[in-house]
């Protein structure tokens, strides 16, 4: 059992790791294509947005043809695009194959977290279980930036992508292997096009509005853009409210534990992943770090998160998941701020991502049990909404952080002061989010003490 939740994890690992891996390679990529400095939004960008866009018709695949099997197809469409980034030779290609991979990891990790709940059994295991899922995706969603400037500063970028090639081939035989075939696929669910389009559209623009946003002299097109999303938006909850399949069924939204998941993933991401994009845009503009010196100050971050993660399950045993969310959130946001003052120094400011990493950890495994603590044959569609807000707060935390920097500071470039504004921000939205997750744990707290009186 314990190998099929590990081969389900690295499904999570690998697929979450493509969000931010290219983050420290993007300039050598340019350079050794020579491509213009304006195709690094949409390289960069492309993954997340089909990821964020397909992750809710990936949970219903998974329903339809069975959770492994499109494990299985996922894992096999995302080497296809790492071989074509790997062999790309031009900006087009490379954006072409990251598109591939967003969409081939998208159809995966709904089902991998789905076939993760079933195979462990509740209580303990289960808790075990999914912090080691959110271990996974908040150690591979950090520990890209380092990956990413590590293995470019030492053989080069397109190693970045063919190494994709022979750890999707294990994970095949892994899961092939340890996770029990499918016995659930119902082929009579039915997938409503009209609604995964329109939900697939209004994300897709929601993360390229917010990729233009920050950008000087594309501010008025990414605000174009974002409204846009938002009437797209509009028209998808229109659409599915009339489907005879609705990809987001009014009962499970009625689920409170999946509301406040959902909340509480998006975030996470929308305050750390901002605040340390940032981080690594200053350490190499502003004060010339290279990739590997970067990803190195920061790699405190990652190994944080699986020791955060770790934690939380016995956290979990003792305390409401909400007090769990609100404790790492209100950690982060002081973590967050000291990197202000913090920003030039060697070693503080690995010591602020070591205290960010394992409190991004510790809410991350809550906001997950939180989330998936829904029926059974819910838990996929769960999976994909939780998925979801946490692409989207990335999205939206990295586009208003950078355009708090920008509006104040500036973007990081040389000799650009610290950017007090977007992790001032950053911090001050992690405190709020503490503030109401800790007020709803105590009403959770309340509750429990008068069902046991």
């Amino acid at each position: 059992m314990w190998l099929g939740v590990v081969a389900l994890c690295l499904v999570q690992f690998v697929d979450v790791l493509g969000v931010t891996v290219v983050v420290t390679a993007l300039p050598a990529m340019l350079a050794s294509l020579r491509a213009p400095a304006d195709a690094a939004g949409l390289i960069s960008t492309g993954y997340a947005m089909f990821f964020g866009g397909l992750l809710m018709l990936g949970a219903r695949l998974g329903d339809r043809f069975g959770h492994r099997r499109i494990i299985l197809a996922g894992l096999m469409f995302f080497a296809a695009g790492a071989l074509a980034g790997a062999t790309a030779g031009s900006a087009v290609v490379l954006m072409a194959a990251r598109c591939l991979q967003g969409a081939a990891a998208a159809i995966s990790v709904p089902s991998a977290l789905r076939l993760l709940t079933t195979i462990t059994a509740e209580g303990s295991q289960r808790r075990n279980a999914v912090a080691m899922w959110s271990a996974a995706g908040a150690a591979a969603g950090a520990s890209g930036f380092v990956v990413g400037g590590v293995v470019t500063d030492l053989l080069g970028w397109r190693v970045v992508f063919w190494a994709y090639l022979p750890l999707a081939a294990a994970l095949t035989v892994a899961i092939a292997r340890a996770v029990p075939p499918d016995r659930d696929a119902d082929r009579s669910v039915r997938l409503s096009l009209a609604s995964s389009a329109a939900f697939t559209v209004a994300v897709m623009a929601f993360v390229v509005a917010t990729t233009l946003l920050p950008e000087r002299g594309r501010a008025m097109p990414g605000a174009v853009l974002l409204a846009a999303s938002v009437v797209l938006a509009g028209l998808f909850v229109s659409v599915d409210r009339r489907s005879a399949a609705p990809l987001l069924p009014r009962a499970l939204l009625r689920e409170r534990s999946l509301r406040q998941g959902a909340l509480g993933g998006f975030l996470n991401t929308l305050t750390t992943s901002s605040a340390f994009t940032l981080a690594t845009l200053y350490l190499q503009n502003t004060l010339g770090r290279t990739p590997l010196v970067t990803a190195l100050m920061l790699l405190p971050f990652s190994l944080a998160v699986i020791a955060g993660s770790a934690l939380a399950a016995p956290a979990l045993g003792r305390r409401p998941p909400q007090h769990v969310i609100a404790a790492g959130l209100a950690v982060i946001a002081v973590s967050g701020a000291a990197l202000i003052a913090a920003a030039r120094s060697p070693w503080a400011l690995p010591v602020c991502a070591a205290v960010s990493g394992a409190d991004i950890g510790l809410s991350s495994v809550a906001a997950t049990s939180l989330g998936t603590s829904v029926a059974t044959a819910a838990r996929g569609t769960a999976s994909g909404i939780i998925n979801t807000a946490a692409q989207l707060g990335t999205a939206l935390g990295i586009a208003i952080v950078l355009f708090a920097a920008a509006a104040t500071t500036g973007i990081p470039q040389s000799h650009t002061p610290v950017p007090v504004a977007g992790w001032g921000l950053a911090a001050a939205i992690s405190l709020a989010g503490a503030a109401i997750f800790g007020l709803w744990g105590r009403r959770v707290a309340v509750r429990a003490t008068r069902r046991r009186s």
